[in-house]
Formats: C-alpha cells, structure tokens, sequence
C-alpha cells in the first residue's frame, strides 16, 4: 500500500502561524520535501522536529519529486513544504502532485498561512473573484505587456513582487493603469515591519520612495478592478 503526500503550508513570516496538525504531520512522515533545507531546518529546529529533509526546489524538480514517488509507492509518507506559506502557489511541486496523483498516491492538503488570502483579508477590495497572477515579469517590456494584460479585468489582481524590482513595477503601473485605480501594497506580512497601505497607482511611487525601509521585503501588491 502506498504512502501519502501531504502539501503542508508553513508560516510566511511568523513561526507561531502554523497549525497543530501541520506540526503532528511534520513530526511523523518519514521525509520531508522542500525548497532550502537551511532554510526549512530553521522551522523545524524551532519545534523540535528532527524529520529528514529532501530539496525540491525548480533545479531538480523532476529528478527529486521521481525519488520522491519511488518512497511513496513503497509505502512512505511525505510532507511537500515551501519555503514559505502554502505549497504550488508561485513555488515548485506541481510535478511531484501530479505524478502522486497519476500513480494513486493519495494526496492530503494541510491547510494553513497563504500570503496570497491574508493580503486580500486585510486589503478592503473585493475577495468575491480575484485574480492570481503571481510574479511581475523582470523585464521592462514583458513588465508593460504582462500589466496591460490585467489592466481591463473587473476583479481585484494579485501580484507578488521582489523587493529590488518595486521600484519599477510602480513606474510601470503610472505608465499603464489609470492613475486613480486603487493599489492595497502589502508587504513583511506577519513579520516585524509588516505594513499594509492602501493608496492609488499615481501614488504608489512617491510613497515608496518616502522611505529607504519600504523598498525591503517580500510584496503583495493588490490592484482593485
């Protein structure tokens, strides 16, 4: 009898955001895959949690999810985590589920912090539909093109976004969007410096340049529609 697969969401920022179960389940499957086990090792070091740790990150994705189901058919459990928040969202496994799911494996989500929902639950725009669309294209006209795209759409976008590249995320929105759409930046969610301000596309940039500690940490930045 095989083994299960189960898609653990950890904290994005705050180590107490993560739930009893996910720890239960982290403590007792046999190996657990991840981005960086540096990086992971740190959470599980904070709950004493002595699991084996694989990486699976988009460098060997295919070899090591292959490894992975060999473990699984043979009966082992696995705990496929991220670097940070839930698994798949914008982060590699999909290759991994996919092969769990076409093989019979059963696959067990473990529900928990998603950068993506705590933005859009404290940002006032419209959750009722929304769009995804993850990570802002790095160049400047695939940058453009890639904003225009959303720029029509009815319900509220979500994007994510590095810290090094905000800068002209937002001069690319006053180049593109209406000036007066409204822009919730959320950014550092659960961390120290969390920060989550509402303001429009025309003011983003000049708020952002207001202080050197805003262009550091992960952003959400959500568009209204």
């Amino acid at each position: 009898m095989s083994g299960v697969l189960y898609i653990v969401a950890t904290p994005i920022g705050h180590l107490d955001d993560v739930s009893v179960r996910a720890r239960v389940i982290l403590q007792e499957v046999d190996c657990i895959a991840c981005e960086d086990t540096r990086h992971s090792r740190r959470l599980l070091q904070h709950y004493g949690i002595e699991t084996p740790l694989l990486a699976l990150h988009q460098h060997n994705e295919r070899g090591a999810s292959e490894l992975l189901l060999v473990r699984l058919l043979a009966g082992e459990s696995v705990a496929l985590v991220s670097d940070a928040g839930t698994p798949l969202v914008s982060d590699p496994g999909a290759i991994l589920v996919g092969l769990a799911h076409e093989s019979g494996v059963r696959v067990v989500p473990i529900p928990g912090a998603s950068s993506v929902m705590a933005a859009l639950s404290a940002s006032g725009l419209s959750a009722n539909q929304f769009m995804f669309a993850g990570f802002i294209p790095a160049k400047s006209g695939e940058r453009l093109a890639f904003l225009r795209d959303f720029s029509q759409l009815s319900c509220t976008c979500v994007f994510f976004e590095a810290p090094h590249r905000v800068q002209a995320t937002f001069a690319a929105m006053q180049a593109v969007l209406d000036g007066d759409r409204v822009l919730v930046v959320a950014r550092e969610l659960t961390k120290q410096f969390e920060e989550i301000v509402r303001l429009t596309v025309g003011e983003a940039l000049q708020w952002l340049q207001g202080s050197d500690y805003r262009e550091r940490g992960e952003f959400v930045l959500l568009l209204e529609g």
